[in-house]
């Protein structure tokens, strides 16, 4: 794995856990930890609503109908941990139960596991270990969505599978006033979610229409959730001359799919060189940008999804957590996107996987 922009000061194994220690061009010292993924403990409830999610109706993921799709996975497992396909039949359609059951047509605990395994994207298994436990928690929650987030994911769903193309990147670029918090974060989730389900084409970038910096507790927030961000010792045009404005690089991924799985951000305009120019969908994630950008040049797409400014809480006792809240709202609708995107891109035969627990 390179650190590039950074020399290596030190390297070692200990045990199973890869510690590095490197320092960064402007000094800094950047101390990195990789430990191996950990077995996740089996639940079924758990493991049949994440196989629902990958596999499952289109209706029952809808992040509105997640709290009756939860109820009903729990009435089936009340019956019994061995289940048919009439229990299942508000899950997932006949065939793809026929599929996961086999010959007896019955599914039981170990084949929803075995048949998660083969669904796993190639990508999902390179996040970093924190970055993938993090997400996985926040796919239980998608019924804490309200009805404008849903209706905002759902524009991004119908842009995404029409413009889709496997192995052709499709750019979403996230943007709010001063390129600082709200905008890193969205951008950052969009590609860590796209991970996540299988979908490393779709690429998140951000910017603002004032540019100022990443904001610190931006970069904690990240760093919270496992996602690597480290300042590279230069520095980006600055939006105000008195704030400087340092370039980091975030990487959320490691191993064969490592250079799909790192970015570098700094505050910039939304039209930026750094920035895709055309075809990409724009996410505006504040209530000034929507007002300041009634158009913006390039986009195929411009879609409102606004978030409160988690800026509001700076210097209060509740600061750290209202950015994690700001990250997890964001997190949460990026994870849905990509869910339904994945699905309906399925039926519509524009994305290949396989259906088998054997």
């Amino acid at each position: 794995m390179r650190l590039t922009g950074k020399q290596i000061a030190f390297v070692a194994l200990v045990g199973a856990t890869l510690v590095r220690v490197a320092l960064a061009q402007d000094g800094e010292r950047v101390v990195q930890i990789e430990k191996p993924k950990a077995p996740v403990a089996s639940n079924m409830f758990l493991d049949l609503l994440w196989l629902t999610q990958h596999v499952g109706a289109v209706e029952a993921v809808e992040p509105r109908h997640d709290a009756r799709t939860k109820a009903v996975i729990g009435k089936i497992l009340s019956t019994g941990r061995v289940l048919s396909a009439q229990q299942t039949a508000e899950l997932m359609d006949a065939a793809t139960f026929a599929q996961l059951a086999g010959a007896d047509g019955r599914l039981a605990a170990a084949e929803i596991q075995q048949a998660l395994a083969a669904q796993m994207p190639a990508s999902r298994k390179c996040l970093l270990p924190k970055v993938e436990e993090h997400l996985n928690l926040l796919t239980t929650g998608y019924d804490m969505l309200d009805e404008a987030q849903g209706a905002a994911g759902r524009k991004l769903v119908d842009w995404i599978v029409e413009n889709y193309r496997p192995g052709q990147p499709l750019a979403i670029t996230c943007v709010c006033t001063g390129n600082s918090r709200r905008s890193i974060l969205a951008a950052t989730m969009v590609n860590v979610s796209a991970a996540y389900y299988g979908l490393p084409e779709i690429r998140g970038f951000s910017g603002g229409t004032k540019p100022s910096a990443f904001n610190e507790r931006t970069v904690t927030a990240l760093r919270e959730i496992g996602i690597e961000v480290t300042k590279l010792g230069e520095e980006a045009t600055r939006g105000d001359v008195a704030t400087a404005n340092p370039k980091h690089r975030i990487r959320w991924g490691s191993g064969p799919e490592e250079s799909s799985m790192r970015t570098i951000e700094f505050s910039k305009k939304y039209d930026d060189a750094a920035n895709p120019s055309s075809g990409f969908a724009a996410l505006i994630v504040c209530s000034d940008a929507e007002e300041d950008c009634p158009l913006i040049k390039g986009a195929s797409t411009r879609i409102a999804m606004p978030y409160l400014d988690p800026k509001a809480y700076d210097g209060s006792a509740i600061e750290a957590r209202k950015y994690a809240e700001r990250r997890d709202d964001i997190g949460r609708l990026m994870l849905a996107v990509m869910m339904q995107s994945r699905l309906r891109l399925i039926a519509a035969g524009k994305f290949v996987t396989t259906i088998d627990s054997k």
